[in-house]
């Protein structure tokens, strides 16, 4: 349920076991978006995986009961070279999935080149290009920080871009 005071809000998740990123971004009634919060969700290397993704299950279910965002946006499983990475993303995408099933939202999915296309108007922007603009879209002083974090506001900058683009046409 969306928050009066805007027209829609999104959390955006860069998923990762490690670490996860995340921004939960509004859309107000004149179309700017407003960054709500963003930080990222770090769980211990040491610690066995379930209770690590037990522990990015809760942390995800905590911001969506605390920021009631309309829609959850995840970045899309990219399989690089690294398969035990791809594994490890995958299992932390999973966590995130199933508290958005939870909580009865909807969830999207975003490749890392959309959401660069989305954000930059560029599918090859690299990682500084991307945070210029995002800082820059939400007026903020400096990009957000981490980059997980940063990361995380992109893709729901992403979703709500793709949004405002679709209902265009």
């Amino acid at each position: 349920m969306t928050d009066s005071a805007f027209v829609r809000v999104v959390l955006g998740i860069d998923p990762g076991t490690a670490i996860t990123g995340y921004g939960i971004v509004g859309e107000n009634a004149h179309g700017d978006f407003v960054l709500l919060a963003c930080g990222v969700f770090r769980t211990p290397a040491g610690e066995p995986m379930h209770l690590r993704l037990l522990e990015l299950f809760q942390d995800t279910q905590a911001l969506l009961e605390e920021f009631s965002p309309d829609e959850v946006a995840v970045e899309k499983l990219f399989f690089g070279r690294n398969v035990t990475t791809a594994i490890s993303v995958g299992q932390a995408r999973g966590a995130v999935l199933v508290a958005a099933a939870l909580a009865g939202l909807p969830v999207v999915e975003y490749t890392p080149a959309e959401v660069k296309q989305a954000v930059t108007g560029y599918g090859n922007a690299d990682k500084s290009q991307v945070q210029q603009m995002v800082q820059q879209l939400l007026g903020l002083v400096a990009p957000p920080t981490p980059d997980d974090a940063a990361d995380g506001v992109a893709i729901a900058i992403c979703h709500l871009q793709t949004v405002r683009y679709t209902q265009l046409i």
